[in-house]
Formats: structure tokens, C-alpha cells, sequence
């Protein structure tokens, strides 16, 4: 995985292009129960990798999973770091925030309009774009920096008013 330079509402809209027909085939093979789990697991390690890509471009190298932040060479990610990534989940409108904290440990926001369950819904994916999407929110913090956690207890996909993010620093 490669880090992309398209506004990430149209990465995930390509993505979910090519993953209907497919989840659509396994749930017909495998059962629904299976091709949601097999589909999380490829989203997770994709959204790792895709995390790791981020943090060696953006942060210096990425985290090797040992809590340091470092990738060995010296140069380190932060929640800061991350944080300005945002943007790029953002753009041409794909979320609006309402940022309610920000501190070197920690940064809090709630979504208060969610493109991509917007999205997803048209596309007639609603049913996993939680999986497509939300799912992605904790495990690339970790593929970026093994130190950074989100707490989340509510989404816009899943029927909620909002989704409550709580990024936080914790050094491991």
C-alpha cells in the first residue's frame, strides 16, 4: 500500500467500486457472516499498511510496532503529525468537523456530516461501509504510530448524530 494523493472520499468510492461485486460474490459463496469477516480482516491489514505508508512520507519513516515511534532511522511520528493528515479526509467536503480539543496528547473532534455514509448509502453499501470506512479510523493510527488510540463510541454510519473522535497519545 502507497500512500495516495486523491481526497480520500474518492479513493474510498473507487475501493468500494471494485469490493461490492466482490463481497457480493463471497456472501453468495461463503455466507454473510463469513464475507464480513473476511472482509474486515483484509480492510484492517490494508488500513495498517496504508497507515505505515502515511507515517514513512509524511512522519519520518513509520512506526515498526515497538512503541518508539521511530522507524529505526531516527525520525519520528507524532499525534501532531497525524492530526494533519485531516485535511486530506476532508476534502472537497467529505466531513465537517466540529473540533472541540487539541493538545500535543491528545485531539478531539466530533463529525458532524459524514460524506461517506452519504456514499455508501447511495451505492447501496451502508451495511459495511462501517467496515469500508469507520473501521479504518483505529488501525491506521496504529500502522502510523503504534502510540496513537482512538476511543470512539458512536457513528454517523451506524445511525448515530455524530461520531465522537478521541485521539490520544499513550506511550507504550
Amino acid at each position: 500500500m502507497t500512500k495516495t494523493k486523491l481526497p480520500i472520499l474518492q479513493q474510498r468510492r473507487i475501493e468500494a467500486n471494485i469490493i461490492k461485486p466482490i463481497y457480493e460474490e463471497m456472501v453468495e459463496r461463503l455466507g454473510k457472516a463469513r464475507a464480513v469477516e473476511i472482509l474486515r480482516a483484509a480492510i484492517t491489514r490494508d488500513s495498517i499498511q496504508q497507515g505505515q505508508a502515511y507515517a514513512k512520507i509524511d512522519g519520518g519513516g513509520g512506526d515498526r510496532g515497538d512503541g518508539d515511534g521511530d522507524d529505526g532511522e531516527g525520525r519520528e511520528t507524532t499525534l501532531q503529525g497525524f492530526h494533519a493528515l485531516l485535511p486530506q479526509w476532508k476534502a472537497n467536503g467529505a466531513l465537517e468537523v466540529e473540533m472541540l480539543a487539541e493538545a500535543d496528547d491528545h485531539v478531539h473532534y466530533n463529525v458532524t456530516r459524514c460524506k461517506y455514509a452519504e456514499m455508501y448509502k447511495e451505492m447501496g453499501l451502508a451495511e459495511i461501509g462501517h467496515i469500508l470506512s469507520c473501521g479504518r479510523d483505529g488501525t491506521f493510527c496504529t500502522g502510523y504510530n503504534a502510540n496513537i488510540k482512538l476511543d470512539r463510541s458512536q457513528t454517523i454510519m451506524q445511525g448515530a448524530g455524530h461520531c465522537d473522535f478521541r485521539y490520544r497519545w499513550e506511550e507504550e
